[in-house]
């Protein structure tokens, strides 16, 4: 399936003078507000299902979202990753130089954009987890005004440095794949949150402000559930997200 990238239309922008003191005040984060989990990962790779299978476990909780990034880069080992895209192995080499890392690799987990290693390192996974619970981010929430339509707010917050790109990303919940060729040759294996599709869909400045998606733009090719991610363009820390999940409406 290929996909088109066009930009959504911004209909709404609100200033609002809430202060980020006043979001936050006697809470470190918003109710419901979840750490992203991002891993990189290939089915071409060998070393990956222990990674693939952690995050799986991961995406069960409820205050992490979890979502899997199918890097390209593998696929000439003989499996060609068929949720593999060239936009995931620009999301992860973005990572590799704000990590300053000599070199990407697989399987490779970032937590909050502040945090990476290897995706099968449980112990420090779950400390950087619970470490970047502490840490605020601004609000963002989905609502729905009509059946075709989501609504997402970006709660006001401190003005970044430089504007933030507000991200969609479309995901499927799991997918089974029997692997009849290269490193994982004969494994079933099992992926969860694998992100489809990638959008952008605004940029938000500090002021609170509004954007209307069209539902059946969200799902793309109809995938389960679609995930607001608030960052700076190149990586760097997330500034909030939340998830909505299209299988259900």
């Amino acid at each position: 399936m290929t996909y088109t990238f066009r930009s959504f239309v911004l209909v709404a922008v609100v200033a609002t003078a809430t202060s980020f003191g006043t979001l936050f005040a006697g809470a470190a984060h918003a109710a419901g507000d979840k750490v992203v989990v991002e891993l990189f990962t290939s089915q071409g790779c060998s070393s990956c299902p222990p990674a693939d299978r952690f995050l799986g476990e991961l995406a069960k909780r409820d205050d992490v979202l979890a979502l899997s990034f199918h890097v390209d880069y593998w696929n000439y080992l003989g499996w060609k990753d068929p949720y593999s895209s060239k936009e995931s192995t620009s999301r992860q080499r973005n990572y590799g130089s704000t990590f300053k890392l000599r070199y990407i690799y697989t399987p490779q987990m970032v937590v909050s954009g502040t945090h990476q290693s290897v995706g099968s390192g449980r112990g420090k996974i779950l400390r950087a987890i619970e470490q970047a619970r502490k840490a605020p981010r601004v609000p963002v929430t989905i609502s729905h005004p009509d059946k075709d339509t989501a609504l997402v707010t970006i709660a006001a917050g401190p003005k970044p440095d430089q504007p933030a790109t507000i991200w969609l990303f479309a995901y499927d919940k799991e997918h089974m794949t029997s692997i009849r060729r290269g490193e994982n040759e004969g494994v079933r294996l099992a992926n969860a949150n694998i992100v489809r599709a990638h959008r952008r869909i605004g940029e938000w400045n500090g002021e609170e402000m509004k954007i209307k998606v069209p539902i059946k733009m969200m799902g793309f090719d109809k995938q389960d559930g679609c995930a607001i991610v608030v960052q700076n363009e190149l990586g760097g820390p997330i500034l909030g997200s939340t998830a909505f999940d299209l299988a259900a409406k």
